[in-house]
């Protein structure tokens, strides 16, 4: 059994930079076991898998892993996958739909002369908010002192789980990292994805720089979290006290690791309620080939 593979740096605009992806574009005959493997031999922070659609009018079924588990929903998989499909002619049209284990997520197709160059897509949930953390535990789990920390860190959603914490300068983002053991003590999967620390900072063309750490999930940090950046943008339009608004901050996640993502983000707020959320970049491809399962 072969498979066709393609590569894509994600939230980029040129080559090593971004998020990498690897997508598997015909995944029929595939068992969860088998796409766990995969996605562990690629150890990219993400992998997807790509099956016809349970409904016809929908343009494909999305499987998503990290190097040890499936994922429910995911930015950078989704838009990265939708860029491969339509750079291939898979997707011919300005919209797709892929049905995911957190809901169906509507995607944008955005082309530049005819040439597909980059893909937004809609989040498939509506931004909830969890519980908060205690700033100590979020802290001691990104290296950090708890008087780093902004507020009072809260879990939010809008199809996976991440815990958000604002720090109190480009500074103090720097020199974040990660414990693991703290993680597993504290901030188990079943609790939250990984930690989204966040800063106000306007530096190469962007609003916001993010770093995102989820050891748990075999990703120590992120390059560019699209499914935690599509939360954040919601989270500061419902943190906003305008009930009424249009929310949109370009986001810089990578810089700090050596592989710069920029990701536009917009949210849309109505009657106190934050109403959509939205993620999109351009995207670059990388490689092409054949796994060999024979």
């Amino acid at each position: 059994m072969k498979l066709s593979f393609t590569t894509v740096d994600v939230f980029t605009e040129r080559k090593f930079g971004g998020n990498p992806l690897a997508v598997v574009t015909d995944a029929r005959g595939l068992s969860t076991e088998q796409m766990q493997a995969i996605a562990a031999e690629f150890n990219y922070a993400e992998t997807t898998f790509v099956l016809p659609p349970k409904d016809p009018a929908h343009t494909a079924h999305v499987r998503i892993f990290t190097p040890r588990a499936e994922m429910p929903f995911a930015g950078h998989p989704n838009v990265g996958t939708a860029f491969v499909l339509a750079r291939a002619g898979l997707i011919t049209g300005d919209r797709a739909v892929f049905e995911e284990k957190a809901g169906l997520v509507p995607l944008d197709i955005i082309r530049d002369g005819g040439t597909v160059v980059a893909t937004r897509l809609a989040a498939p949930q509506l931004l909830s908010l969890g519980e908060t953390i205690d700033r100590e535990i979020v802290a001691a789990a990104v290296g950090l002192a708890a008087g780093d920390i902004v507020g009072q860190p809260v879990i939010a959603s809008t199809g996976n789980n991440f815990l958000f914490a604002e720090v109190a300068s480009r500074e103090t983002l720097k020199r974040a990292t990660y414990n693991a053991e703290i993680f597993a003590r504290h901030l188990p999967m079943s609790r939250t994805v990984g930690v989204h620390l966040y800063v106000a900072a306007q530096e190469h063309g962007v609003d916001i720089q993010t770093r995102m750490f989820a050891p748990l999930y075999g990703v120590p940090e992120d390059p560019a979290t699209g499914s935690a950046n599509i939360s954040l943008i919601g989270l500061l339009a419902h943190l906003d006290p305008r009930p009424d608004l249009t929310l949109a901050k370009t986001i810089g996640q990578g810089f700090d690791m050596g592989r710069p993502s920029i990701l536009e983000a917009l949210a849309e707020k109505k009657a106190g309620k934050v109403v959509a959320t939205y993620i999109g970049g351009r995207c670059v491809p990388m490689l092409s080939g054949t796994i060999d399962l024979s």
